[in-house]
């Protein structure tokens, strides 16, 4: 079976359209990640270098997970 060139372009974007969806998860565990630190050092706030440290190494993780999707969605596009 054969496709044409501009059915298999109107997939790749879909997909890379929904692989973007990363993103968002991305940005959800970064607020969550900032909002529980902040709550931490309003509740401890001799333990603030500690939970900042915690929370950078958290947010890079969470991160990861964005640029991951983001690399996945630029392959579908550029490698169709």
């Amino acid at each position: 079976m054969e496709f044409n060139e501009a059915f298999v372009t109107g997939l790749a974007c879909l997909g890379a359209g929904i692989a973007m969806i990363g993103g968002l998860g991305a940005g959800i565990g970064q607020g969550i990640a900032a909002g529980k630190g902040a709550e931490a050092v309003g509740r401890n706030p001799e333990a603030a270098d500690k939970i900042r440290s915690i929370m950078v190494l958290g947010i890079a993780l969470a991160e990861t997970t964005g640029i991951y999707a983001l690399v996945i969605a630029l392959l579908l596009i550029f490698l169709k």
